[in-house]
């Protein structure tokens, strides 16, 4: 039996959206409905963070402030931030249904844990009215997990850890020490290790790396090696305790994991 009793997903850059795209997209148009261009670089900055915290942040920066204040005529404030997450919900919405696949080896990897009896659950930085529109698109090609816990289904969201706390209390999964957190920002590795939980950060499949699969495979290894030693490097200084490069690398950790708790193999 494996001492691990579930894995909680994130979604965006770690089971669907290889690179994270719907979101960027999202945003970049959202504050462009205002007059403001914000680059695929700072809206790749917090993510991670509920959308809210996201837009939030962006607009913090003195150079958007600045953008937004010559664009609205005013300086960016609560009813600003209201005003661009309804724009980039919208968008959202649509953007998830062109970036729904799984990643590849995802599938394969939920197969390996359902045979492995470890349950399944998820959390996100996106809001439930985004969620009702992805989840079926998932659910389709048999990404279902148990809890989804949504950015404003709590009232904080990452790097906190309320998200993670209703997820295993909605599966009734304890101690958190049994479970693992897998994402691919630094806000979501956070949240893991507010409750406890090890963490495993994906580089090169998510927002840290922003590739398609197809760029990725068109980077010369030597790029591609300092792409992935850079987003891990990120992901480390955030916590994570293992670093893998997509999900479809978690059961060969797994596998090593257990070897070392029963004391079969060194360190991994």
């Amino acid at each position: 039996m494996s001492r691990f009793k579930a894995v909680i997903f994130d979604w965006a850059g770690t089971m669907v959206d290889f690179g994270s795209f719907a979101p960027v997209a999202a945003l970049v148009a959202g504050f462009a409905d205002f007059g403001v261009t914000v680059s695929v670089a700072q809206a790749r900055g917090p993510m991670g963070l509920p959308k809210r915290d996201h837009i939030s942040a962006l607009l913090a920066d003195p150079a958007l402030a600045a953008a937004w204040q010559a664009a609205q005529g005013r300086a960016p404030d609560a009813a600003a931030v209201d005003r661009v997450l309804a724009a980039f919900v919208t968008r959202t919405e649509a953007a998830v249904a062109r970036h729904a696949a799984l990643v590849p080896g995802a599938a394969e990897v939920l197969a390996h844990l359902a045979r492995a009896g470890i349950r399944v659950g998820s959390t996100t930085g996106y809001t439930r009215a985004i969620m009702a529109r992805l989840q079926p698109l998932a659910a389709a090609q048999g990404f279902a997990p148990e809890a989804v816990v949504c950015a404003d289904d709590v009232v904080e969201g990452r790097p906190g850890a309320l998200q993670m706390y209703r997820c295993l209390s909605e599966m009734r999964v304890y101690p958190p020490s049994a479970v693992i957190k897998v994402d691919d920002t630094e806000p979501g590795i956070a949240e893991g290790l507010a409750v406890g939980a090890l963490t495993v950060g994906v580089a090169l499949s998510g927002n840290l790396a922003g590739l398609t699969v197809a760029e990725l495979a068109a980077l010369a290894p030597e790029a591609r090696a300092a792409l992935r030693a850079q987003a891990a490097a990120r992901l480390r200084v955030a916590g994570a305790h293992h670093v893998i490069d997509t999900v479809a690398d978690l059961p060969a950790l797994i596998t090593r994991l257990e070897l070392v708790s029963d004391g079969k193999s060194g360190s991994p």
